[in-house]
């Protein structure tokens, strides 16, 4: 399918264009002291009377004056509900998945924003993933699907990052972990501003989740897509600009063999805009769902490559 058809088909099938609304209204509630870095806990409007509660880590020696590039981090799901934000912020959960301290601490000012249903964005009544899966039936009922709203919420962070005055608005990235990585290449497309972007561990096809009947995370699932397209389609809408994806060889929740499909599918999209040296990729031999040293190194070489204030 033609690269511009497929485009708009697919933001058909997401839900259509977003709102325009940009009045934030970001509102402090903490200050945090790190190492390094400052954490500043504050929440701001994603739609109007929607909050999305977010961390913001500030490296020591960042401000207006001597601003730095940004970066949202994204984070996992894993099941684990009452995580969110907490996790790459360093406040909670695994060690290996503190990635928005580690950029900060590489000078990066990063945004960690919880989403939809996960953390301080829980319901009172639905607990879990009965309330994902309310989330996801109410947007598909209405025309939408949980991956738009993610999408929205995702702008809206990438709204904030360019407000703030120790950020240099024109060295953008993201980064994300499982379903922080889904949520990766699903912003991609529809967010030029994120200049360079990393996802690592999850690309589930399609055709996988028929083949190995994989029970997935919802924002993978865009109603339609599958009679068109797959997933890693999606993410050659992000081409030309840089995209580097980390994957386990092992790794149950996307299939070795048809992620190779994908990368393949990805790999030509980015030779026809003639961006080839803007997409890599690095499969661990071995390795399951994990954030490895060497996955690690390597996104921060991406980034290092890509949003250097120098570039």
């Amino acid at each position: 399918m033609d690269r511009e058809l497929f485009r708009q088909r697919l933001l058909e099938d997401l839900g259509g264009e977003w709102p325009t609304f940009t009045d934030l209204n970001v509102q402090l509630t903490e200050i945090i002291d790190g190492d390094g870095y400052t954490i500043e806990s504050l929440r701001y409007q994603s739609e109007p009377g929607n909050w999305v509660p977010a961390y913001l880590l500030i490296p020591s020696g960042v401000s207006a004056q001597q601003p730095a590039p940004g970066i949202a981090v994204w984070h996992q799901h894993a099941g684990q509900y009452h995580l969110g934000k907490s996790e790459p912020a360093g406040l909670d959960g695994n060690p290996m998945h503190h990635t928005g301290v580690a950029l900060a601490r590489e000078g990066y000012v990063v945004i960690c924003p919880d989403a939809l249903c996960f953390e301080e964005r829980q319901d009172q009544k639905l607990k879990g993933s009965d309330y994902e899966r309310f989330e996801f039936l109410k947007y598909v009922v209405n025309g939408k699907c949980l991956a738009w709203k993610n999408i929205l919420d995702m702008k809206r962070a990438v709204d904030l990052l360019c407000q703030r005055p120790e950020v240099l608005a024109d060295k953008l990235g993201c980064y994300g972990h499982s379903m922080g990585s889904t949520h990766t290449w699903l912003v991609g497309p529809w967010e030029e501003r994120l200049r360079c972007l990393v996802g690592n561990c999850c690309l589930p096809t399609y055709k996988a989740v028929h083949r190995h009947r994989l029970l997935h995370c919802f924002p993978n699932f865009v109603p339609g897509l599958d009679a068109y397209g797959d997933t890693p389609d999606i993410a050659t809408l992000i081409a030309p600009r840089p995209l580097h994806l980390n994957f386990g060889e092992l790794d149950g929740g996307s299939p070795i063999e048809e992620v190779k499909q994908g990368l393949d599918v990805i790999d030509e999209a980015y030779a026809q805009q003639n961006a080839s040296d803007n997409f890599s990729y690095y499969i661990e031999a071995g390795s399951g769902h994990i954030l490895s040293n060497e996955m690690w190194e390597r996104t921060k070489a991406w980034f290092g490559q890509h949003l250097s204030p120098d570039e």
